[in-house]
């Protein structure tokens, strides 16, 4: 039996890793499209929230199946339950990098500023973070996306102060400075959910959705 519900977590894991992967594509890609002026990108990253949601529902069914057909112990039911939790999370990024991806396309071409692209960075790398704590079970790592997001929230900040001179010294482009200002809203959004997931991950080992103190 316990052969059994190992090689369901393992299945889990493999399905969540996969979700994770097509979510930091869709940050990759949206970032490129911003920082290059690539069209096509952006179009790949809008496609992207089709093959996401019918991985979301490929998970649930497996998460259900595994519900039912075995018999789980606590931390497994545990897990079973944060995974639920976190595809939606998850596929909410996705879903945030497509609507990223339409305002890139309204652009006219125009590119993003170092402040998106830092802010891209760091939030592919939190929700990648996540997806690896949950895997590895790593309550370190969960701990360590949920500090990052203060990086974020500087990396929006600092941002804006960026925009705002630009509008300072060309006021011309206050239309631009705009975009530019809901697209890192957009990244700060990506790493609220990413803290999610690595809350979810928490619960799912210690039972609790309180982050604690390492």
């Amino acid at each position: 039996m316990r052969s059994r519900l190992d090689s369901g977590l393992r299945d889990l894991n493999t399905e969540m890793i996969s979700m994770g992967g097509l979510a930091e594509k869709a940050i990759r890609l949206a970032d490129t499209a911003l920082m290059e002026g690539d069209s096509k990108s952006a179009k790949e990253a809008m496609a992207l929230q089709g093959e996401i949601r019918s991985k979301e529902k490929a998970i649930e069914q497996l998460c259900m199946k595994y519900l039912l057909l075995q018999a789980p112990m606590a931390q497994d039911l545990r897990t079973v339950s944060a995974a639920l939790k976190m595809i939606t999370d998850m596929s909410r990024i996705c879903e945030i990098a497509g609507d990223m991806s339409e305002e890139i396309l309204n652009m006219g071409g125009r590119i993003g500023i170092p402040g998106t692209q830092k802010m891209a960075e760091a939030t592919r790398a939190m929700v990648s973070e996540a997806i690896d704590a949950f895997v590895k079970q790593d309550l370190s790592i969960a701990r360590k996306v949920i500090r990052s997001d203060d990086v974020v929230d500087d990396l929006f900040n600092q941002t804006k102060q960026e925009i705002i001179r630009m509008i300072v010294q060309m006021p011309q482009d206050s239309a631009y400075a705009v975009d530019l200002v809901m697209i890192a809203k957009y990244y700060e959004k990506i790493g609220d959910h990413a803290v999610n997931i690595a809350k979810w991950v928490i619960y799912s080992i210690t039972g609790s959705t309180e982050e604690g103190e390492e």
